[in-house]
């Protein structure tokens, strides 16, 4: 006995996007921004209420609430010195946000809606990055292990050799041990901590179980971009050659 079967072509250029996919590749927010806005009932396809993995075709309308969801935008990619007491929330309603620092800071900003990768804890200054590549943020925000963060750590005491040793050990919080770091004395009460996850308030934590309390903060560098010079409240553009070598680490290109 035999069997025939036909098989349709698909064009499989026009499959659609997954609505999550759309609203960051629009620029709108990052993926997991999008989920929340879905899971919150505040995105339509077509005045339809979205739900999760729900696809968007060409030529549908997507909004969120009443604003209408923007075309695809160009990628744009800049480092910003987050300040001491600025919050990293894209709350609209909020006060001290990284977005109003941003939007204070010298300088036209690009038109492009962007958004923070990760954040830093409000006591907390140094290098954050603000795009609107989703794949990017996303794959740089979920792979634990594998991204370099280097901060510069002030704290109470003077700095001993077991502390710096435990570092890069491992040490308990928050019910597991942390991954092994990178720690160097810098001067006598400050040191450079280089770590590859990032829990809540880890460096706090870390500090704290060796005997040490942070006294200031600052992350410097976050893989191949360093923050450098770059004033506190300031933003620049991502160099061409330091675009390329991020998406060469992050996205294995």
């Amino acid at each position: 006995m035999s069997f025939s079967f036909a098989l349709e072509a698909v064009d499989w250029t026009h499959m659609g996007t997954r609505i999550n996919r759309h609203l960051a590749e629009t620029g709108n927010c990052s993926r997991r921004e999008a989920d929340r806005l879905i899971e919150a009932g505040k995105v339509f396809i077509n005045g339809r209420r979205a739900v999760l993995g729900d696809i968007v075709e060409e030529g549908d309308e997507v909004r969120i609430g009443e604003k209408l969801a923007s075309e695809k935008q160009k990628k744009v990619y800049l480092a910003f010195h987050k300040p001491i007491g600025v919050i990293t929330t894209m709350d609209r309603n909020g006060t001290d946000t990284i977005m109003q620092a941003l939007h204070k800071a010298r300088g036209k900003l690009p038109k492009e809606r962007i958004f923070p990768v990760g954040r830093l804890d409000v006591a907390s200054a140094g290098l954050i990055l603000f795009t609107n590549d989703s794949d990017l943020a996303d794959r740089l925000l979920r792979s634990i292990g594998e991204h370099e963060k280097e901060y510069l750590v002030e704290v109470d005491k003077p700095v001993t050799d077991a502390a710096l040793k435990a570092m890069r050990v491992g040490i308990n919080i928050l019910g597991r041990p942390t991954l092994p770091a990178k720690a160097e004395r810098v001067s006598e009460r400050v040191f450079s901590l280089t770590i590859i996850e990032g829990r809540n308030r880890q460096i706090r934590r870390m500090c704290h179980a060796v005997g040490l309390e942070v006294v200031r903060l600052k992350r410097v560098r976050i893989l191949n971009v360093e923050l450098g010079t770059l004033k506190k409240g300031a933003w620049r553009y991502l160099t061409p050659e330091e675009i390329a070598e991020l998406k060469r680490i992050v996205l294995k290109k």
